[in-house]
């Protein structure tokens, strides 16, 4: 039994809202780099690049970033060199925030290098946080128990996420 939390509008409205918010916190950046967690993450960011270039004149560049899920002290790759990236703003995005592990081992790999502005960006924040992160951007936040389940999906021709 899936339970819609989010439908295809109501994830577009989260996407423009979000985009905005980033705006106007990068107003003064000629370039962002928008570096997605691969798979949904890198979705995810794909959307919110292409409504910042609806809506601003930002150079947008979108990263793509590999972590295992599972041992997210493997090496952690992108799709762009950290040159690419160095001393630029940067919003690191996922879909959802559940413990905080991928994400603060992805801020971690990011902090290798200097930026000038670092933000993060998740589409549902669960509020069960095993680390010390949060997400600067965010969707909708939910308060769920640790048996649920949060999943996002994102298809050709729809968009949603639902609770089990």
């Amino acid at each position: 039994m899936h339970n819609i939390i989010l439908n295809r509008e109501e994830i577009q409205q989260k996407v423009t809202r979000i985009s905005y918010q980033i705006y106007e916190t990068f107003v003064d950046e000629n370039e962002i780099i928008i570096a997605g967690i691969a798979k949904n993450g890198f979705l995810f960011a794909e959307k919110l690049a292409n409504e910042l270039s609806k809506i601003s004149d930002l150079k947008i560049t979108l990263c793509e970033v590999h972590i295992d899920k599972q041992n997210p002290q493997k090496e952690i790759t992108t799709s762009i060199s950290k040159n690419d990236y160095q001393n630029k703003g940067l919003v690191l995005v996922d879909d959802v925030l559940n413990s905080g592990t991928t994400l603060i081992y992805g801020v971690k790999h990011f902090l290798d290098v200097p930026l000038k502005k670092f933000k993060t960006a998740v589409l549902v924040d669960r509020n069960h946080k095993k680390y010390p992160v949060k997400a600067d951007f965010k969707g909708i936040s939910l308060s769920t128990s640790l048996h649920e389940h949060v999943q996002v999906v994102f298809e050709e021709n729809d968009n949603y996420a639902y609770l089990e």
